[in-house]
């Protein structure tokens, strides 16, 4: 193609680009633009061409002006601009987010004759990022006690047990179903502790063959056993100064519990195939699922060393006795896999909270969030309705009146009135009439549990107090 025939179509090229194309000469007076230049910047054509680029009040450009360097441009004193983010003003007076790449021209006698810029209007990414870091600033804020989340008396007095128990350096036992959070539990209590900056090590007591546990505490050294070609470090030696939690305690061989008791007694360990001590300074936090007082009447569990571990016990209640927190456990969920995700899933659908406040939750927390973790999977945008939680959560979950309005995200954006419950009287009357039982007053309105709790917390309304005006 000769160059008199790209000169003409020149135009339709740069008419083409979805960007904003902009040819300004040395002194910055602007030479052309493009078509998308309208979109972009809010002026036509005719009112830039001949004009100042600092029409456009870009930040960058207005600094460079106010050096004494003799440029009135990063570009003309770099030669080229990549991947620049800046902002430049609107026709309309709004500032736009924009990532700016430009170039100088110059002739064949490589003398510069000004310059090509191209603006990327990048209004929406800007939004997207301002709408995550809100998003994460949310969660952070209600993660508030070590990634734990309850607002239930239930788990206001484990969080103050906690606060307790990380003063002191006596061991701890929590006490909780499987997933009920008791890892996080132990966490909190290091992270809470004096020993915060010191290792805390983890041992999972069940997954360790019986053959391997006492190694993996205790260390060993080379030649110990079969496969023992190196000395190697416990677990006990790798926390020193700071936190071990061994985490199903019940599992563990009577042969082990006898050495573990010693460890309580005296901060010493042996390695396998030593006999040489090592003192150790740990603080040992243990977690079990069992019935440790069964099984010590068993013979199941040595009795002094439930007595050692058994110092502050700290027991953690099962989901289904705190089911006031499942509004918040589920938003906090579907918030997290929502950042995650690409899919268009907005809402929770009400009668969704619905299924999940009836449901008994066995698995407890662990279960609500793989609940949640599938939702994502099956729901191909918008509300997660019901159909969208595993089979067997609705297929076991209590009959709840269906109720069509959704729960949009975040919750700054949920409706005020709903159906049945439009105002802070009708709630107190329903929770009147059902002697402050929040699932039969749900139960009246036809709505579920969990948007009776909420505009409880909404309207600052406590269940006693209209227990109170009740008797009165």
């Amino acid at each position: 193609m000769l160059e008199q025939e790209l000169n003409t179509y020149w135009r339709t090229v740069v008419d083409t680009i979805q960007d904003a194309v902009m040819i300004v000469d040395t002194d910055g007076t602007i030479v052309t633009v493009n078509a998308a230049f309208a979109d972009v910047t809010g002026y036509a054509i005719e009112e830039v061409v001949g004009q100042s680029c600092t029409i456009l009040q870009c930040p960058t450009c207005n600094r460079e002006r106010g050096q004494s360097d003799g440029h009135w441009c990063p570009l003309f004193r770099t030669g080229r601009v990549r991947r620049h983010r800046c902002t430049i003003r609107h026709r309309s007076g709004r500032d736009v987010p924009v990532l700016k790449n430009a170039a100088v021209l110059r002739d064949k006698n490589d003398q510069v004759l000004g310059g090509v810029e191209t603006l990327t209007d990048i209004s929406a990414l800007v939004d997207r990022e301002r709408q995550i870091e809100a998003f994460r600033r949310e969660l952070s804020a209600q993660d508030g006690f070590e990634g734990i989340i309850g607002q239930s008396p239930a788990m206001q007095a484990v969080f103050a047990m906690i606060e307790n128990a990380a003063d002191s350096d006596a061991p701890v036992i929590i006490f909780g179903e499987s997933g009920t959070g008791k890892e996080l539990v132990a966490r909190a209590i290091h992270h809470r502790g004096p020993r915060r900056a010191k290792p805390y090590v983890k041992v999972n007591c069940a997954a360790l063959a019986e053959t391997l546990l006492e190694s993996e505490l205790f260390g060993h050294v080379r030649g110990a056993f079969t496969g023992a070609v190196q000395t190697r470090q416990g677990r006990f030696e790798a926390a020193h100064g700071g936190d071990i939690f061994l985490d199903e305690i019940g599992d563990l061989p009577m042969t082990t519990q006898v050495k573990l008791l010693r460890v309580l007694e005296e901060k010493v360990i042996e390695r396998v195939g030593d006999n040489r001590p090592i003192q150790v300074d740990v603080r040992i936090v243990t977690a079990t699922n069992r019935d440790l007082v069964r099984m010590v009447a068993e013979g199941r569990f040595r009795e002094d060393l439930f007595y050692r571990i058994n110092v502050i016990p700290l027991m953690l209640p099962p989901l289904r006795e705190r089911m006031e927190d499942i509004p918040l456990l589920a938003e906090s969920f579907f918030r997290r896999l929502q950042l995650k995700s690409d899919k268009p899933v907005e809402t929770i659908a009400y009668d969704t909270m619905g299924k999940l406040m009836a449901y008994g939750w066995p698995g407890n927390v662990r279960e609500l969030r793989s609940a949640f973790e599938y939702a994502f999977v099956a729901c191909p945008g918008g509300a997660i309705q019901p159909m969208h939680l595993p089979p067997g959560i609705v297929a076991r979950s209590a009959t709840v009146p269906p109720v069509t309005a959704a729960v949009s995200m975040p919750a700054a954006a949920r409706p005020t009135t709903h159906a049945g419950l439009s105002s802070k009287d009708i709630l107190i009357s329903a929770l009147t009439r059902a002697g402050g039982n929040q699932s039969l007053a749900a139960r009246l309105l036809g709505v579920s549990r969990g948007t009776v709790w909420n505009r409880m917390r909404k309207y600052g309304i406590n269940p006693r107090q209209v227990l109170i005006s009740q008797s009165e």
